[in-house]
């Protein structure tokens, strides 16, 4: 690229900056950081270890927020420095450097610039996720594991946080149904565009004729609960059954009735923890399940009665993305169109694009 060219391309990327440093106020969250810091110097502070862990964690990722908006724009005038000196010096090497460097801070712009698209109510929560097999019998459950894999691999490839609550295994291959935490501010708002129906096309690993198989898995995507959602479970209200934990094959993985199973009897949803190692655990980690499933409940029924509607495009059961194996490779999303031809990479969690596309869209449907 010419200077020129490298003048325009940072003027684009300089406004883009601009335009996301007025939608996330910088000079607001730093009044909010000053308010939290005062909470956090507290002497009875962790009295209240719920509400400490609370104060600590928005601390935490405020001052992230502002910092790294300050070193994007630290690094946008870092590459005029570079683009004028190549100038001055008519040096093509320095105007290289500050070509890669623009490159660089362009695709961590457009990643913030994703982030300001994520203003719904929940959207700064942790997500809680479950995957279940849906039509396609074996190969269908052999799927369903291999998109918890890909979650767990995206999560593990941003250094996102992750807790398994519940794995039931299908008999002969794969999972029936897993449900798993990832903790990380804004989880939710990206994966809730990951909500619906995936369908697998492939050669069936468990068909001796080699035939080609399609086969199904859901993903149900809730924001879970914070202390402030006040939502109250009565105790006359839920059915608690213990059970031993199993794995796969329906193979007992210890000695003791650790696992929990929660029936909310008013509205008939059940839920199940095995993860933890004693009863009391798995019933508060499946109490918390519960509660994000009735919060959504709550949400999704007020929605409907504002909106007149039964469910949104979005609602569980809608298929949303295509994964072809065979006769080759390609991995489409019904609702965007973007699409990519390494499926392997994609079930290896490179999702970052498909959920940006997924973020993007559904903004766009909402200005409609």
């Amino acid at each position: 690229m010419t200077s020129a060219d490298l003048l325009a391309e940072l003027g684009e990327r300089d406004k883009t900056l601009s335009s996301i440093e007025e939608v996330l106020d910088p000079a607001a969250k730093r009044a909010r950081i000053a308010e939290l810091e005062k909470e956090a110097a507290a002497p009875d502070l962790w009295d209240d270890q719920e509400h400490a862990q609370s104060v600590t964690s928005k601390l935490s990722r405020l001052q992230s927020e502002v910092d790294r908006l300050a070193a994007l724009r630290s690094r946008v005038d870092d590459v005029a420095t570079l683009i004028e000196l190549g100038q001055e010096e008519d040096d093509a090497a320095t105007l290289a450097e500050a070509e890669k460097e623009l490159k660089g801070v362009g695709a961590d712009i457009d990643a913030l610039e994703i982030r300001t698209l994520l203003s719904g109510e929940y959207d700064e929560r942790d997500a809680l996720v479950t995957v279940r097999s849906e039509a396609g019998g074996v190969d269908a459950a052999d799927w369903a594991s291999m998109v918890l894999r890909m979650y767990l691999r995206w999560a593990e490839r941003h250094g996102y946080a992750t807790e398994v609550y519940d794995i039931s295994y299908a008999e002969e291959a794969g999972i029936k149904s897993a449900t798993f935490t990832v903790k990380e501010p804004f989880a939710y708002g990206m994966l809730s565009v990951e909500q619906g129906t995936h369908r697998l096309i492939r050669i069936s690993p468990f068909d001796n004729q080699g035939r080609r198989q399609t086969s199904f898995a859901g993903v149900d995507v809730l924001p879970v609960t914070e202390e402030t959602d006040h939502i109250d479970i009565p105790e006359a209200d839920v059915r608690v059954d213990v059970f031993r934990s199993s794995g796969p094959g329906g193979q007992s993985v210890n000695t003791t009735d650790s696992a929990v199973r929660i029936t909310h009897l008013p509205t008939g949803l059940v839920v199940s923890c095995q993860n933890e190692k004693s009863q009391l655990q798995n019933k508060i980690a499946a109490m918390a399940v519960l509660q994000s499933r009735l919060l959504e409940k709550a949400r999704a029924e007020k929605e409907a009665e504002l909106r007149g509607l039964l469910s949104d495009g979005n609602s569980w059961g809608s298929q949303i993305r295509n994964y072809v194996l065979h006769p080759f490779q390609m991995v489409k999303d019904t609702r965007t169109g973007y699409e990519v031809g390494n499926a392997d990479a994609v079930l290896n969690g490179e999702l970052d694009a498909f959920i940006d596309a997924g973020i993007r869209w559904r903004r766009q449907q909402g200005e409609r």
